[in-house]
Protein backbone atom coordinates (compact mmCIF):
# COMPACT_ATOMS: atom_id res chain seq x y z
CA UNK A 1 0.00 0.00 0.00
CA UNK A 2 1.33 3.51 -0.62
CA UNK A 3 1.08 5.92 1.20
CA UNK A 4 1.33 9.88 0.74
CA UNK A 5 5.19 10.10 1.10
CA UNK A 6 5.57 7.08 -1.43
CA UNK A 7 2.91 9.21 -4.28
CA UNK A 8 5.30 12.60 -3.71
CA UNK A 9 8.19 10.36 -3.78
CA UNK A 10 7.14 8.92 -7.50
CA UNK A 11 5.73 12.01 -8.87
CA UNK A 12 9.22 14.07 -8.07
CA UNK A 13 11.08 10.99 -9.46
CA UNK A 14 9.02 11.15 -12.67
CA UNK A 15 10.07 14.48 -13.42
CA UNK A 16 13.58 13.88 -12.65
CA UNK A 17 13.75 11.43 -15.37
CA UNK A 18 11.68 13.64 -17.87
CA UNK A 19 13.76 16.57 -16.99
CA UNK A 20 11.43 19.40 -18.02
CA UNK A 21 12.43 22.85 -19.38
CA UNK A 22 10.75 24.66 -15.96
CA UNK A 23 9.01 23.04 -13.06
CA UNK A 24 6.77 25.65 -10.75
CA UNK A 25 5.39 24.58 -7.70
CA UNK A 26 2.76 25.55 -5.64
CA UNK A 27 1.21 23.82 -2.59
CA UNK A 28 0.86 19.79 -3.11
CA UNK A 29 1.55 20.65 -7.13
CA UNK A 30 4.48 20.41 -9.21
CA UNK A 31 4.05 22.71 -12.20
CA UNK A 32 6.29 21.21 -14.64
CA UNK A 33 6.62 23.13 -18.39
CA UNK A 34 8.27 22.18 -21.33
CA UNK A 35 8.07 22.25 -25.50
CA UNK A 36 8.37 18.81 -25.80
CA UNK A 37 5.92 15.83 -26.89
CA UNK A 38 6.29 13.74 -23.56
CA UNK A 39 3.06 14.73 -20.91
CA UNK A 40 4.77 14.32 -18.47
CA UNK A 41 6.60 16.82 -18.92
CA UNK A 42 4.46 19.38 -19.37
CA UNK A 43 1.51 18.73 -17.27
CA UNK A 44 0.79 19.49 -13.84
CA UNK A 45 0.32 17.33 -10.86
CA UNK A 46 -0.82 16.63 -7.71
CA UNK A 47 1.64 15.65 -5.07
CA UNK A 48 -0.87 13.54 -2.86
CA UNK A 49 -4.49 11.75 -3.96
CA UNK A 50 -6.51 13.53 -0.90
CA UNK A 51 -8.69 16.85 -1.89
CA UNK A 52 -7.37 19.52 -3.58
CA UNK A 53 -9.92 22.85 -4.04
CA UNK A 54 -10.33 23.30 -7.38
CA UNK A 55 -10.49 26.78 -6.83
CA UNK A 56 -6.56 26.70 -7.32
CA UNK A 57 -7.74 25.92 -11.19
CA UNK A 58 -6.74 29.70 -12.24
CA UNK A 59 -3.32 29.81 -9.74
CA UNK A 60 -2.08 26.77 -11.80
CA UNK A 61 -3.69 28.50 -15.63
CA UNK A 62 -1.79 31.22 -14.90
CA UNK A 63 1.50 30.06 -13.63
CA UNK A 64 1.63 28.40 -17.20
CA UNK A 65 0.39 31.70 -18.96
CA UNK A 66 2.75 33.69 -17.48
CA UNK A 67 5.98 31.21 -18.54
CA UNK A 68 4.40 31.26 -21.60
CA UNK A 69 3.45 27.44 -21.51
CA UNK A 70 0.67 25.58 -22.89
CA UNK A 71 -0.83 23.85 -19.70
CA UNK A 72 -2.33 20.68 -19.35
CA UNK A 73 -3.12 18.48 -16.38
CA UNK A 74 -2.05 14.62 -15.53
CA UNK A 75 -4.75 13.49 -12.79
CA UNK A 76 -5.17 10.72 -10.85
CA UNK A 77 -8.23 8.64 -11.88
CA UNK A 78 -9.95 8.71 -8.29
CA UNK A 79 -12.92 9.86 -6.71
CA UNK A 80 -11.43 12.68 -5.08
CA UNK A 81 -10.71 14.23 -8.25
CA UNK A 82 -13.90 14.52 -9.32
CA UNK A 83 -14.49 18.42 -8.45
CA UNK A 84 -11.60 18.91 -11.12
CA UNK A 85 -12.91 16.58 -13.63
CA UNK A 86 -16.26 19.13 -13.22
CA UNK A 87 -14.07 22.02 -13.22
CA UNK A 88 -11.97 21.14 -16.61
CA UNK A 89 -15.25 19.64 -18.19
CA UNK A 90 -17.32 22.49 -17.57
CA UNK A 91 -13.73 24.82 -19.67
CA UNK A 92 -14.42 22.50 -22.45
CA UNK A 93 -11.43 20.26 -21.38
CA UNK A 94 -11.05 17.01 -22.79
CA UNK A 95 -9.68 13.54 -20.98
CA UNK A 96 -7.35 11.35 -22.80
CA UNK A 97 -4.51 9.15 -22.94
CA UNK A 98 -5.46 6.52 -19.69
CA UNK A 99 -2.26 5.61 -17.88
CA UNK A 100 -1.57 3.40 -15.17
CA UNK A 101 1.06 4.17 -12.34
CA UNK A 102 2.41 0.94 -11.59
CA UNK A 103 4.58 -0.26 -8.76
CA UNK A 104 6.91 -3.36 -7.84
CA UNK A 105 9.91 -4.92 -5.94
CA UNK A 106 13.25 -4.98 -7.13
CA UNK A 107 13.98 -8.36 -6.07
CA UNK A 108 11.01 -9.82 -8.27
CA UNK A 109 12.83 -7.93 -11.00
CA UNK A 110 15.71 -9.84 -10.51
CA UNK A 111 14.36 -13.09 -10.18
CA UNK A 112 13.41 -13.03 -13.82
CA UNK A 113 14.05 -15.61 -16.01
CA UNK A 114 16.22 -13.69 -18.84
CA UNK A 115 18.39 -14.48 -21.74
CA UNK A 116 21.32 -12.22 -22.70
CA UNK A 117 22.49 -9.82 -20.09
CA UNK A 118 21.43 -5.65 -20.81
CA UNK A 119 24.73 -3.54 -20.51
CA UNK A 120 23.62 0.10 -18.59
CA UNK A 121 25.37 3.02 -20.36
CA UNK A 122 25.35 6.95 -18.72
CA UNK A 123 24.65 7.48 -22.13
CA UNK A 124 22.42 6.27 -25.37
CA UNK A 125 24.24 5.57 -28.15
CA UNK A 126 23.33 4.93 -31.63
CA UNK A 127 22.08 1.59 -31.23
CA UNK A 128 20.04 2.80 -28.55
CA UNK A 129 18.56 5.62 -29.95
CA UNK A 130 17.88 3.57 -33.16
CA UNK A 131 15.75 0.96 -31.02
CA UNK A 132 13.79 3.20 -29.29
CA UNK A 133 13.24 5.72 -32.62
CA UNK A 134 12.31 2.79 -34.20
CA UNK A 135 9.19 1.13 -35.75
CA UNK A 136 5.92 2.32 -34.17
CA UNK A 137 7.16 5.54 -33.17
CA UNK A 138 6.30 8.78 -34.12
CA UNK A 139 9.68 10.81 -35.04
CA UNK A 140 9.01 13.64 -33.80
CA UNK A 141 7.61 12.18 -30.44
CA UNK A 142 10.52 9.72 -29.98
CA UNK A 143 13.38 12.60 -30.63
CA UNK A 144 11.15 14.63 -28.14
CA UNK A 145 11.59 11.79 -25.78
CA UNK A 146 14.58 10.76 -26.15
CA UNK A 147 15.87 14.41 -25.53
CA UNK A 148 14.42 14.80 -22.30
CA UNK A 149 15.31 11.35 -21.08
CA UNK A 150 18.99 12.03 -22.40
CA UNK A 151 18.74 15.15 -20.22
CA UNK A 152 18.22 13.99 -16.89
CA UNK A 153 20.99 13.43 -14.53
CA UNK A 154 21.44 9.72 -13.56
CA UNK A 155 19.85 8.20 -15.61
CA UNK A 156 21.04 4.53 -17.08
CA UNK A 157 20.43 3.40 -20.42
CA UNK A 158 19.87 -0.31 -20.73
CA UNK A 159 20.72 -2.44 -24.13
CA UNK A 160 20.28 -6.05 -25.16
CA UNK A 161 22.85 -5.85 -27.95
CA UNK A 162 23.80 -8.41 -30.68
CA UNK A 163 26.21 -8.22 -32.97
CA UNK A 164 25.71 -5.07 -34.71
CA UNK A 165 22.57 -4.36 -33.83
CA UNK A 166 20.24 -3.81 -30.33
CA UNK A 167 17.38 -5.30 -30.28
CA UNK A 168 15.67 -3.99 -26.83
CA UNK A 169 16.26 -0.94 -24.80
CA UNK A 170 15.05 0.99 -21.59
CA UNK A 171 16.08 3.48 -18.95
CA UNK A 172 16.46 3.73 -15.82
CA UNK A 173 16.48 6.53 -13.36
CA UNK A 174 17.58 6.19 -9.45
CA UNK A 175 16.26 9.24 -7.03
CA UNK A 176 13.48 9.45 -4.29
CA UNK A 177 14.50 6.34 -3.04
CA UNK A 178 12.73 4.49 -6.27
CA UNK A 179 13.90 2.73 -9.43
CA UNK A 180 12.02 4.22 -12.27
CA UNK A 181 11.36 2.42 -15.58
CA UNK A 182 11.34 4.37 -18.57
CA UNK A 183 11.72 3.83 -22.65
CA UNK A 184 10.82 0.08 -22.82
CA UNK A 185 11.11 -1.14 -26.46
CA UNK A 186 11.94 -4.71 -28.03
CA UNK A 187 12.69 -5.00 -31.85
CA UNK A 188 9.40 -6.08 -33.24
CA UNK A 189 10.91 -9.55 -34.64
CA UNK A 190 12.22 -10.51 -30.93
CA UNK A 191 9.80 -9.70 -29.03
CA UNK A 192 7.80 -12.41 -26.42
CA UNK A 193 11.70 -14.03 -26.27
CA UNK A 194 12.05 -12.20 -22.64
CA UNK A 195 14.28 -9.51 -23.59
CA UNK A 196 12.50 -6.95 -21.86
CA UNK A 197 13.36 -9.14 -18.74
CA UNK A 198 16.84 -8.71 -19.45
CA UNK A 199 16.56 -4.89 -19.42
CA UNK A 200 14.09 -5.30 -16.58
CA UNK A 201 16.95 -7.33 -14.67
CA UNK A 202 19.86 -5.50 -15.44
CA UNK A 203 18.05 -2.38 -14.16
CA UNK A 204 16.71 -3.94 -10.77
CA UNK A 205 20.46 -5.26 -10.55
CA UNK A 206 22.36 -1.86 -10.39
CA UNK A 207 19.15 -0.24 -7.99
CA UNK A 208 19.83 -3.19 -5.85
CA UNK A 209 23.52 -2.38 -5.53
CA UNK A 210 22.25 1.30 -4.49
CA UNK A 211 19.88 -0.22 -1.88
CA UNK A 212 16.55 0.64 -3.56
CA UNK A 213 14.01 -2.04 -2.68
CA UNK A 214 11.21 -0.38 -5.10
CA UNK A 215 10.40 0.21 -8.79
CA UNK A 216 7.99 2.03 -10.58
CA UNK A 217 6.68 2.73 -14.24
CA UNK A 218 3.99 4.40 -15.96
CA UNK A 219 1.89 2.31 -19.32
CA UNK A 220 -0.31 3.29 -21.58
CA UNK A 221 -3.91 1.90 -20.40
CA UNK A 222 -4.34 0.47 -24.08
CA UNK A 223 -0.92 -1.35 -24.47
CA UNK A 224 -2.13 -4.87 -23.30
CA UNK A 225 1.09 -6.24 -24.70
CA UNK A 226 3.25 -4.51 -22.20
CA UNK A 227 0.64 -4.71 -19.21
CA UNK A 228 0.96 -8.50 -19.37
CA UNK A 229 4.48 -8.34 -19.31
CA UNK A 230 4.68 -5.95 -16.39
CA UNK A 231 2.00 -7.99 -14.36
CA UNK A 232 4.22 -11.30 -14.83
CA UNK A 233 7.15 -9.05 -13.20
CA UNK A 234 4.83 -9.05 -9.91
CA UNK A 235 3.66 -5.32 -10.82
CA UNK A 236 0.48 -3.92 -9.79
CA UNK A 237 -1.38 -1.22 -10.65
CA UNK A 238 -1.04 1.71 -7.89
CA UNK A 239 -3.54 4.50 -9.27
CA UNK A 240 -4.85 5.00 -12.93
CA UNK A 241 -4.65 8.78 -14.45
CA UNK A 242 -5.40 10.54 -17.43
CA UNK A 243 -4.38 13.60 -19.10
CA UNK A 244 -6.81 16.60 -19.87
CA UNK A 245 -6.40 18.89 -22.86
CA UNK A 246 -7.83 22.66 -23.12
CA UNK A 247 -10.25 22.96 -26.35
CA UNK A 248 -7.57 25.71 -27.02
CA UNK A 249 -5.09 23.29 -28.48
CA UNK A 250 -7.38 21.75 -30.93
Amino acid sequence: MLDAADIDAIERATLQAVAPEVVESLPGWLLPMDHGTVGRAHSAVPLHHGAHDPERLPDILARYAAAGFEPRFRLPELPSFQPWFDALTQRGWRREQPTLTMTGDVQRLLALRAGPPADLDSQADAGWLAMYLGEGLDPADGASRARLLSRATGTLFASVREPGNTVACGAASFSQGWLGVHGMRTAAARRGQGLAGCVLQAMAAEAARRGLTRVFLQVDANNPPALALYRRAGFTVAWPYAYWRPPLLD
